[in-house]
């Protein structure tokens, strides 16, 4: 948690005056039992009515003294911590948009996101009671000791018997009950997670009817978590009642060994009174002091994820790379010998010893079996992942020399799962370029088959789109991914598999656009169709992470048995032959 502290520095004012004021608070607080004494001992045994008016008056002074401190400690507890969460969520976020690819798949995405909001609450919780009552507490204990001393020392050794006692049931219940809120935070994360699962894949529960199926996963999950949250809850509960029973002995003493004492003249009744109130204040404080215990128990553990996120040094970084110039000459793209596995060096090849040299203007088309390791082999050009050994160039230079904005402004991708934003047609069009005008977004519509369909939506580009772009079909949502990418007019696009949704014509028409308006651009085509890439200049054949085949359609005919067999199997021998 110390970790976290620098968060703190911009609310060093918020931090000092706010335990200032309401320590002010709590003085007043311990000074009200002497009034109290005062008021009987002197006013109620004198019937002396104007002492009491102006004592009590005194009281009301104390209470709205004390209110306006704690309404001033609150308000800079609120500051402090809100500006500490918003500082510590905003720099969590941007570190996560800063890990690789590997790393957030390591971690998880549900993971990721009850930390950046259920743990960083948590943080903020603490920030608040650490203004607000961690000088406090301790300090209502001390006061109310030392108070009780000054009345009658004697009977102050009953507050010395009673406040260890109170010490130890704390501290036994808190070191049972320690230990699960990091387990309860886990499972927090797996909830999150079956959530997540079930809003993003409904239609697809839905359509096999498994709603009971995930209600019954989800309930699991759920009681599993109210059973550690009820273990906790059952130990949690002995605190009050074995407080209360110490605290309400010491006070049956107090009143029994002061009842002697008043009877002896060594005591008046008012001090006794005192002495009850502040063996009240003793309780209600180490009572706060347990609740802050919890508090701080789980913000220890909410403080401890969120450090193993900012712990994780970027897989992948650019620090220190400047803009690059092309080598003259150089292939648009090259691989050099190039391994990659998902699990480092130790791990099973996603894909081994790739060599081949992409010429600018190239279309290339990749094809090969389901986990081949086609998007893998895209993926490796913009730098999402690293290559394990060997290089990857762009224009001669190595892509770990390239700043990420540079070589992902040169690169424009279209992924598998066609992903649009919240907002409008034209925001989303946006995206690869902010300032293309309408010609330009119009004339990526077109290239992208997207356009007649976009001209009859009823506000045209700014037709709103929903969350993940769901008032649209999964071929009209990659048309439009697609035409994002074209309209950044970027020097290599890669297609990932990014027209499987739709149908032969639209397809054939789309890469007849392609080659038609993207005159000099390189394009990388990933598709398992054997009609889709049959056209480019050079078809790359994967099988199990290796190159099967380069060349033209007819040459992999001839001479590539994976790749005739994925063409017999999609296309008769008279239509592959063509």
């Amino acid at each position: 948690m110390f970790q976290l502290v620098r968060y703190l520095k911009p609310f060093k004012k918020q931090v000092i005056l706010g335990p200032i004021f309401k320590l002010l608070e709590a003085i007043l607080e311990l000074i009200v039992p002497l009034v109290m004494a005062r008021i009987i001992d002197v006013g109620v045994q004198n019937r002396d009515v104007s002492y009491v008016l102006k004592m009590g008056g005194l009281m009301v002074l104390l209470g709205i003294i004390g209110l306006c401190c704690a309404l001033v400690c609150q308000y800079f507890a609120a500051r402090a911590s809100q500006g500490v969460g918003t500082l510590m969520r905003n720099d969590l976020f941007s570190h996560i948009n800063r890990l690789s690819h590997a790393q957030i798949d390591e971690v998880g995405t549900s993971s990721l996101i009850t930390r950046v909001t259920n743990d960083v609450n948590q943080l903020q919780v603490a920030v608040a009671m650490l203004i607000r009552l961690v000088v406090r507490a301790p300090f209502l204990v001390l006061g109310a000791a030392v108070m009780a001393m000054i009345l009658d020392l004697k009977l102050s050794l009953i507050f010395l018997a009673a406040v260890p006692l109170i010490v130890l049931t704390l501290y036994l219940t808190m070191s049972k009950t320690a230990p699960f809120y990091r387990t309860i935070q886990k499972k927090l994360d797996r909830i999150s997670l079956i959530t997540r699962e079930n809003l993003e894949g409904v239609r697809v529960i839905r359509a096999f009817s498994r709603q009971k199926a995930e209600k019954e996963r989800f309930d699991e999950a759920s009681d599993d978590l109210a059973g550690s949250a009820i273990r906790v809850g059952r130990v949690s509960a002995l605190l009050n009642p074995l407080t209360y029973v110490i605290m309400n002995g010491a006070i049956v003493a107090i009143l029994w060994f002061g009842g002697m004492q008043v009877n002896n003249g060594e005591l008046m009744q008012g001090q006794i009174i005192a002495f009850v109130n502040y063996m009240t204040q003793i309780l209600l404080a180490l009572v706060v002091v347990a609740n802050l215990v919890v508090l701080f128990t789980k913000a220890a553990a909410s403080a401890a994820r969120v450090n193993e996120i900012f712990a994780m040094t970027p897989g992948l970084s650019d620090k220190g790379n400047t803009l690059k110039a092309p080598a003259e000459g150089a292939p648009k793209i090259e691989f050099k010998d190039v391994c990659f596995s998902y699990l480092g060096e130790d791990g099973e090849e996603a894909l081994s010893h790739v060599s081949l040299k992409i010429l600018p203007g190239q279309t290339i088309g990749i094809i090969g079996g389901t986990g081949s390791g086609k998007s893998t082999f895209v993926n490796l050009i913009p730098r999402f992942y690293e290559a394990t050994k060997g290089e990857v160039l762009v224009d001669g230079v190595n892509v770990k020399k390239y700043p990420f904005e540079q070589l992902r402004g040169m690169t424009g991708v279209v992924p598998q799962q066609a992903v649009l934003f919240k907002g409008t047609v034209r925001s989303n069009l946006l995206w690869s370029n902010p300032d293309a005008d309408e010609q330009t977004l119009l004339k990526a519509l077109k290239t992208a088959q997207a356009l007649d369909f976009v001209e009859k939506l009823p506000q045209g580009l700014d037709t709103p789109v929903v969350q993940g772009g769901k008032n649209f079909s999964g071929g009209q949502k990659q048309r439009l991914t697609i035409a994002r990418a074209l309209a950044g007019n970027p020097d290599i696009l890669i297609l990932d598999d990014s027209a499987s949704a739709l149908d032969f014509a639209t397809d054939a028409a789309l890469r007849r656009a392609i080659r038609e308006h993207t005159e000099g651009m390189t394009v990388l085509i990933v598709s398992q169709r054997a009609n889709t890439v049959k056209r480019a200049d050079q078809i790359v054949v994967l099988d199990d992470g290796e190159v099967a085949g380069i060349g033209t359609h007819q040459e992999l005919f001839d001479t590539c048995e994976v790749y005739r067999e994925i063409c017999l199997s999609q296309l008769s021998k008279e239509e592959a032959a063509k």
